[in-house]
């Protein structure tokens, strides 16, 4: 909360007193909660979250917006679907799947493997980031008159958890140890982006399918790029 909440606010405040035009800033797809419809769409509730982190990314859309009304600051938030890729979070699945699966020790496969991600490879999500971010225009899609956007960012094919972890096991050349695990608290079934506003009005397409990028992020963990190992 003291990050993402008393942060965010020093940052829009830094934004208003010194003149920046377009902020663009991080949400995540965790703001749709307990939202049962998919793919999900930017116009949909997400008043309904199943995790602080998920409170505190719907209180910064919502300070984004309170500030590009006050003082027409430009701003856009991005709803970022799991992301993965090299150097990613260290505490994040993909990451803490391979440090475990060449380690030969067990990884935890919450809700008994039954779970749905779209998974969305660093590369696309940095072209796609950048577009926004020099994106001449970008008010020009904002409705009634205040500077602000929410964009859903994501690959829009989502995959079984179980079937992501093959493909990581294939990648790392290594069969996984798997404890099923039932469904953490705070975490959801499913994550599935509609992207068809981010595509329309910014250009955006990913472009990396799951083996691409399970095989570029394999790569890259086996290599000595990574000093992240274990």
């Amino acid at each position: 909360m003291h990050s993402n909440m008393d942060g965010f606010l020093n940052v829009l405040e830094c934004c208003r007193h010194h003149g920046v035009k377009h902020l663009v800033f991080a949400s995540s797809s965790s703001v749709y909660g307990l939202c049962k419809e998919v793919p999900f769409k930017e116009d949909f509730k997400t008043d309904t979250p199943v995790s602080l982190y998920a409170a505190s990314k719907k209180s910064d859309e919502l300070m984004a917006f309170a500030y590009s009304k006050l003082y027409g600051l430009t701003t856009t938030g991005l709803r970022y679907f799991t992301v993965y890729g090299p150097w990613g979070r260290p505490d994040m699945a993909p990451m803490l799947f391979a440090n475990a699966i060449t380690q030969g020790l067990p990884i935890k496969v919450f809700n008994n493997g039954d779970m749905v991600r779209d998974f969305t490879y660093i590369d696309d999500i940095v072209a796609g980031t950048l577009k926004v971010v020099l994106c001449d225009t970008p008010s020009t899609f904002c409705t009634n008159g205040i500077p602000n956007r929410v964009y859903n960012i994501g690959c829009s094919r989502p995959v079984n958890l179980m079937h992501f972890i093959n493909e990581l096991e294939t990648a790392l050349g290594k069969k996984a140890i798997k404890q099923f695990m039932p469904m953490q608290p705070g975490d959801v079934y499913e994550t599935y982006a509609d992207t068809s506003r981010l595509e329309s009005e910014i250009g955006y397409k990913p472009k990396v399918t799951l083996h691409e990028g399970i095989t570029k992020f394999a790569q890259w963990y086996l290599s000595d790029e990574n000093v992240l190992k274990p």
